[in-house]
């Protein structure tokens, strides 16, 4: 076992002499014998002056303990050539040389200048710099003031240091040449910029104007007649005359939809010279601001007035009149009391009518309606109320075309009605070997009436659809020729917003009518019979013997009369395509054909 030699007091590492050896054995060497300490605890202090005693040597400390963070500073300079400029030629540079005792190293710094346009700061680093060539280097006894140094080609000369450098030299023992002056550079000073000097006339004062009339404008209403120039109009703006500084500000007057950028000031706030000195015709004072040396006089409060022509910047504005504020300050400051404001008189401006162009027959014409009353159209606004009440309703009717060809004239159509947006619609039903494609005829569309314009347009309602008649969609004439049954249910039940004679129209086609066997001549019911063989010819896939054993055992009574529910049911069973047409003429004659 060791004794332990280091450890820590007060938050610090010291070490201390070991008292006991190896095993416990204590130690005497470096310590006082027992006679010792007996003589020390019986000695008496005594008057008698003796040899003095010398202290113990201190303990070796080293320089970069002793001298750290301890830096000499010294204030110098150099001068460097500048060969181009014709404005200097030469540069003043201010430096600090910092030499750091704990190493003998030495660092070289610039101070930051301001917009100078030099790489400016560090120019010599830290580090022990050289003498000469016999590889001394340079030591804080070769600096004082007053002389010049020589570091890599560059010669310095130092002016003064701080406070701590001389007090360290000077303990050294080292004799200090008296400071010199700082050199500033002429170029930098010639730049900088000359303290201002005010001078406040005693007649006036600035901030006792500010206190008064802080916050207070006189807002008077004036226009600017340009119409001599072309494109010129007269324009209304509104001059606001701050009291506190005697500035003028002009700003626009803009209206909804006049067709102006909403720039809300047309001059800004500033003085305005009302007279000049005289000067030389050669002064370009287009370029340069305007001073107190230039203007012999400033517009003030006065020089506004009602019904007066003020001109700034070369506008002439003519005040018409003003509010109530510059009212009552004119009158308590100026004793005026004429107010009356000026009638303006605009010129009145022909309309020029709108001419809608003709319609060109592409899309809906309200649609295109749109395009002529703004630059950005707006579709046409819908009934929702009808689209609501009337949504799914559709009337459906059958129409057949009317043609010279004989082709076209058997061709049939569906005709759709629908009642939420008044549009139309047109499908063929196609029909086998026809040699025609059937399907959609006409898309869903508001079709017109014959001979109405865009000025007085009226389109087809469904009052306009009866029996028998006949409407041209688009160049094409169609024959109603049947109709759905809910069609006559839905105007029965809405009877008062038709006209008694459509209502009556579908009543008659739909009126169910007792067998007039009797009343049915031979001859009518033969062509009957001769119009459904030739229907019934043009489909080659029906077996016409199979059809009649059907209709034979459905007609268990043998009259030969079937009901027409019963002849519909029976023909879809069968495959027997039904022409509505002879369907009516056969329910009207009260017989089947079989």
């Amino acid at each position: 076992h060791r004794s332990q030699t280091l450890g820590y007091k007060n938050g610090f590492a010291f070490s201390r002499l070991p008292t006991v050896g190896i095993g416990g054995e204590r130690l005497y060497v470096n310590q006082l014998s027992q006679a010792e300490l007996d003589e020390l605890s019986n000695q008496r202090p005594t008057l008698t002056y003796g040899p003095a005693k010398r202290a113990p040597p201190s303990g070796f400390i080293p320089a970069h303990v002793a001298f750290d963070k301890k830096i000499l500073k010294f204030d110098a300079y150099f001068q460097e050539d500048v060969p181009l400029p014709a404005e200097e030629q030469y540069r003043i540079r201010q430096v600090c040389i910092y030499y750091y005792l704990e190493d003998d190293s030495m660092s070289v710094i610039e101070p930051v200048v301001q917009n100078s346009g030099l790489p400016q700061g560090k120019l010599i680093r830290r580090h022990r710099v050289p003498k000469n060539d016999q590889g001394e280097h340079y030591h804080w006894k070769d600096l004082n003031r007053g002389m010049n140094i020589t570091m890599y080609g560059r010669t310095y000369r130092i002016v003064d240091c701080d406070p701590f450098t001389q007090v360290f030299l000077e303990s050294q023992g080292l004799e200090l040449n008296p400071p010199e002056k700082m050199v500033f550079d002429p170029y930098t000073e010639l730049r900088r910029m000359p303290v201002r000097k005010y001078i406040t006339p005693s007649d006036f004062d600035q901030l006792k104007q500010f206190l008064t009339y802080d916050k207070q404008v006189l807002r008077f209403y004036a226009t600017w007649d340009d119409t001599n120039s072309i494109f010129g109009e007269n324009r209304p703006y509104v001059i606001h005359f701050y009291l506190a500084d005697d500035t003028v500000e002009v700003r626009e007057v803009y209206k909804k939809n006049d067709g102006r950028d909403p720039f809300p000031i047309l001059i800004k706030r500033q003085r305005f010279p009302k007279t000049f000195a005289d000067k030389k015709k050669t002064f370009p004072s287009c370029v340069l601001e305007i001073s107190d040396q230039e203007v012999l006089e400033w517009f003030t409060a006065k020089d506004f007035a009602v019904g007066k022509t003020i001109t700034l910047l070369g506008r002439t504005f003519f005040i018409y009149d003003c509010d109530e504020f510059t009212r009552n300050f004119y009158r308590d400051e100026f004793g005026v009391t004429d107010f009356q404001p000026v009638e303006i008189k605009k010129k009145s401006f022909e309309e020029v009518p709108r001419v809608i162009p003709p319609y060109n027959g592409f899309g809906v014409l309200e649609d295109s309606l749109q395009n002529c009353f703004s630059l950005f159209p707006k579709p046409p606004r819908k009934d929702i109320i009808k689209m609501l009440e009337n949504d799914h309703k559709v009337l459906r009717y059958q129409v057949a075309l009317e043609s010279p060809n004989p082709e076209d004239r058997k061709r049939r159509f569906i005709l759709s009605y629908f009642l939420s947006n008044d549009m139309i619609s047109i499908y063929e039903p196609p029909v086998r070997n026809s040699g025609i494609i059937g399907g959609k005829y006409l898309g869903k569309t508001r079709v017109a009436k014959p001979g109405s314009t865009t000025e007085n347009l009226t389109y087809y309602e469904p009052s306009d659809l009866t029996i028998g008649s006949t409407i041209e969609v688009f160049g094409h004439r169609f024959v109603i020729t049947d109709a759905d049954e809910y069609v006559l249910n839905y105007m029965e039940s809405n009877a008062e917003s038709f006209p008694a004679a459509t209502l009556q129209s579908l009543r008659d086609h739909f009126r169910p009518r007792d067998i007039p066997t009797l009343r049915t001549s031979k001859q009518e019911l033969d062509e009957l019979i001769v119009q459904v063989q030739e229907e019934l010819n043009l489909h080659k896939n029906l077996n016409k013997k199979d059809i009649q054993e059907a209709f034979l055992q459905c007609d268990k009574d043998g009259s030969g009369i079937l009901d027409k529910a019963k002849f519909l049911a029976l023909c879809d069973s069968l495959g027997v395509p039904t022409n509505t047409i002879l369907l009516n003429k056969v329910s009207r004659k009260g017989c089947c054909v079989y």
